[in-house]
C-alpha cells in the first residue's frame, strides 16, 4: 500500500456518465477520495464521453471512478469504457464504475459485462463504496516519486555518453 505522502500527489478523476444529471454522488465520492490523500477532478454531472476521455489524457488520473444514480450506467458506462480502451494511451488506466448500474438492481451478468468490457472493478448498488474504494486503491502499484532515478537509465542510455544533457 503506498504511504499517504506518495498518495497525496496522485489525481483521481469523478465523473458521471453522459445521461446522469445527479451530483451529490460525485460530491461524496470526492470528499471521500480527498479523505484518502488524493487529490480529486470532479467533472460533474451529465460528462459526455468526449470530455471524459479529453480530461483523462490531459491529467493522466491515477483512477476514474465513474458513478451512476440513474440507472443507466451500465449502459452509459460500456460506452464510456470502451472509448477510452479503444484509446492507446489510456488503455492501461484503471477505471471502476459504480452505483445504480441499472434499473432493476443489482446483477451478476451486468457486473461481469462491465468487467469484460474493460472496467477494473464494478460496485453495483449493494456494495458500501467507502469500503470497496479504499480496498480498489490499496490493490494499485504506485511509483513513488521521492524516488530519484534519472530516466536516461530506465531508456538504456549511458550516461557518459549524454553528458551535458543533464
Amino acid at each position: 500500500m503506498a504511504d499517504e505522502r506518495t498518495r497525496a500527489r496522485q489525481t483521481v478523476l469523478v465523473t458521471t456518465t453522459a445521461s446522469d444529471s445527479h451530483t451529490w454522488n460525485l460530491v461524496f465520492l470526492q470528499l471521500l477520495l480527498e479523505e484518502m490523500g488524493y487529490h480529486v477532478v470532479n467533472l460533474g454531472p451529465c460528462a459526455p464521453d468526449d470530455v471524459v476521455a479529453e480530461r483523462c489524457m490531459a491529467i493522466r488520473p491515477t483512477f476514474v471512478v465513474v458513478s451512476s444514480v440513474n440507472g443507466h450506467g451500465s449502459q452509459d458506462g460500456l460506452r464510456v469504457i470502451r472509448k477510452l480502451r479503444a484509446d492507446r494511451a489510456l488503455a492501461g488506466m484503471p477505471v471502476v464504475i459504480g452505483g445504480k448500474l441499472g434499473v432493476k438492481g443489482a446483477d451478476g451478468a451486468r457486473a461481469q459485462e462491465l468487467r469484460a468490457a474493460g472496467f477494473d472493478e464494478v460496485f453495483e448498488d449493494d456494495t458500501d463504496p467507502a469500503t470497496a474504494l479504499r480496498r480498489f486503491a490499496a490493490s494499485l502499484t504506485v511509483p513513488d516519486p521521492d524516488l530519484d532515478v534519472d530516466p536516461r537509465l530506465e531508456l538504456g542510455l549511458d550516461l557518459d555518453l549524454v553528458q551535458g544533457v543533464r
